[in-house]
């Protein structure tokens, strides 16, 4: 039974997401915290914030991370493929279709109404994320935090990786 929820939890956002694997993070948090109750929502956001530090796409190792704690080696199997094969269903289906019409209004026109939900549902989970770390770090961590990241990410153009490295090394020191 716990092979089949976890495929469900990772294939239904991967079916109806689109965007790409940070536009299905809030959808994937759902089933994982919502749903499931497989993580909390702090432990969530800690492994979203060290997946993003490693390389490769974001979905995948959150799929093989949460589907390994869950199901051991073959949970994370599960969860894994759950993520790719809409994907590559999707693609080997829709390529040829969209690529026959890509000069077509309409398929210009639906990219673009899909853009809006897409920056809601980030808003949305990073609203989510901002409201659990004021509630267990701080205001003032929360700021400090805050505020160095935007200036690393924004003038001094800095990796996100080494950001959040940042971000985890402060945490190590002043918050645990």
């Amino acid at each position: 039974m716990i092979y089949w929820e976890l495929f469900l939890a990772f294939f239904i956002p991967n079916i109806i997401g689109y965007g790409g694997g940070p536009a299905i993070i809030p959808l994937i948090e759902a089933e994982v915290v919502g749903r499931y109750g497989w993580m909390t929502a702090q432990t969530f956001a800690e492994t979203l914030a060290l997946g993003n530090a490693l390389p490769s796409p974001i979905a995948t190792k959150m799929a093989g991370y949460v589907g390994y704690e869950v199901a051991g080696i073959g949970g994370a199997f599960i969860a894994v493929a759950a993520t790719v094969i809409p994907t590559l269903l999707l693609m080997l289906g829709a390529l040829g279709l969209l690529y026959r019409h890509r000069d077509s209004p309409r398929v210009k026109r639906m990219s673009q109404w899909v853009r809006p939900v897409i920056a809601m549902m980030m808003a949305w989970l990073t609203l989510g994320f901002l409201l659990e770390s004021l509630d267990t770090s701080g205001t003032i961590h929360t700021l400090i935090i805050g505020v160095v990241a935007a200036i690393a990410l924004i003038r001094f153009k800095t990796h996100p990786a080494f950001v959040v490295m940042g971000a985890l090394v402060y945490g190590g020191f002043f918050l645990g």
